[in-house]
């Protein structure tokens, strides 16, 4: 069915210290997404990109933590746009590194519904570090623990109202988790598959128990899509590359099943880093993905020339 769909930008970098991703947006938008989408049949308005408030004074106990108060402001606005989102509306949040999810996702349990929410979470890493336990610093790596309303984050990210039951939050393609991060989700109960689970079962067997899940429950899905979820053979524009990732027609499937179940009501596509693809190729890779989210099918798929 066609759907009404708003784009927003969130040209955000400052979750990590590699730089590229605040032109990802813009790379979404050249690669035609909004024109792809209306070729679908869905409406489309490009709500341009949302900008942070005003930066607190804030400073944390562990030295290795930078750019808080830039990433507490984005989250906040973040958060704002998401909540807003009218019922009958599908947004889309195009990042942006993957700290643009503690806004999207803790907005979008606030947004007017009387739905559960759940995440599925499609990326290698699951961005479980809490401020006292990232040994990086870099805030991409905590905006799950954020918004599954994790300690520790009181008084540093805005006040968290509803947050996430960690329990409805799925995680498919891990294969870079840390010492932390492996304690942390398990007491959390999270769920979650590592690429030897997808080799040994497959996608399919993976995703539909979570999807009868939110189904059973009558939720709706948030699904976050990380270009490191992906083998960086066919999507190399991310700064965190990890070997193994999904293939191209295992990524199609999860879309293509998604769209089946009629459930996901909100998407974010994160971590494009355009100045490190080779013409476009990622770009246009996530734009295809998109499609069949929203239904394509591979029959309909046009052909792309990367020579």
């Amino acid at each position: 069915m066609p759907r009404k769909i708003h784009l927003h930008g969130v040209p955000l970098q400052d979750g990590t210290y590699r730089k590229g991703c605040e032109m990802g947006p813009s790379a979404l938008r050249t690669a035609q997404l909004a024109e792809t989408l209306v070729s679908l049949g869905h409406s489309v308005a490009d709500k341009g990109n949302i900008a942070p408030g005003p930066l607190p004074e804030l400073t944390h106990p562990n030295p290795a933590v930078h750019s808080l108060p830039i990433i507490a402001a984005w989250t906040e606005s973040i958060q704002a746009t998401a909540a807003a989102t009218p019922a009958d509306v599908f947004p889309i949040f195009m990042g942006g590194d993957h700290s643009i999810s503690a806004g999207s996702v803790s907005g979008m349990a606030l947004a007017p519904s009387d739905k559960p929410l759940f995440v599925l979470w499609l990326d290698a890493h699951p961005d479980f570090h809490l401020l006292s336990t990232t040994e990086s610093g870099n805030l991409h790596g905590t905006p799950v623990a954020y918004f599954t309303g994790q300690p520790g984050f009181e008084g540093y990210f805005p006040p968290l109202p509803r947050a996430v039951d960690p329990t409805r939050v799925c995680m498919i393609g891990l294969r870079s988790v840390d010492g932390a991060e492996r304690t942390g989700l398990k007491a959390a109960g999270i769920t979650t598959h590592d690429m030897r689970r997808v080799d040994e079962t497959g996608m399919a067997a993976l995703l539909s128990p979570f999807l009868a899940k939110v189904k059973e429950a009558g939720g709706r899905l948030h699904v976050s899509l990380d270009v490191d979820f992906l083998d960086p053979a066919i999507a190399p524009a991310v700064g965190t590359t990890v070997p193994g990732g999904a293939t191209f027609r295992e990524a199609h499937l999860i879309m293509e099943m998604l769209h089946d179940s009629g459930l996901v009501t909100s998407l974010d596509l994160v971590e494009l880093n355009p100045f490190l693809d080779e013409r476009g190729k990622t770009a246009n890779l996530l734009v295809d993905l998109v499609a069949s989210l929203m239904g394509r099918t591979v029959l309909d798929r046009p052909t792309r020339s990367h020579k």
